[in-house]
């Protein structure tokens, strides 16, 4: 093999592994419900306050919920003291037609 086929050869096994790297899949900013396609942000999200007393954002549109981690620019944890642990404050059931019954 000549020295030019063996670097093509290198360069398209390289673009190769760079393509596989491009993330498949459903957009993970929306929902898939009963709001199917409607953006995650469009939803009214409340604080979870974890046993450890740090925040975490929540979300619950009566079919399904949300949870996520509430940090700091840094990506420290927020420990805010908004509630005691292991309460939920804000309007999180709010933003979806769906009734949640529990």
């Amino acid at each position: 093999m000549h020295m030019n086929s063996v670097k093509v050869l290198i360069l398209l096994g390289a673009a190769a592994g760079i393509s596989a790297c491009t993330p498949v899949g459903p957009d993970k900013n929306l929902d898939r419900g009963i709001d199917s396609d409607a953006n995650l942000s469009t939803l009214v999200a409340g604080i979870w306050v974890d046993p450890n007393g740090c925040d975490h954002w929540i979300i619950d549109d009566g079919v399904e919920g949300y949870l996520s981690e509430r940090l700091q620019p840094d990506g420290r944890p927020v420990c805010s003291g908004v509630a005691p642990p292991t309460t939920v404050v804000g309007p999180f059931q709010s933003g979806s037609p769906v009734p949640d019954f529990l």
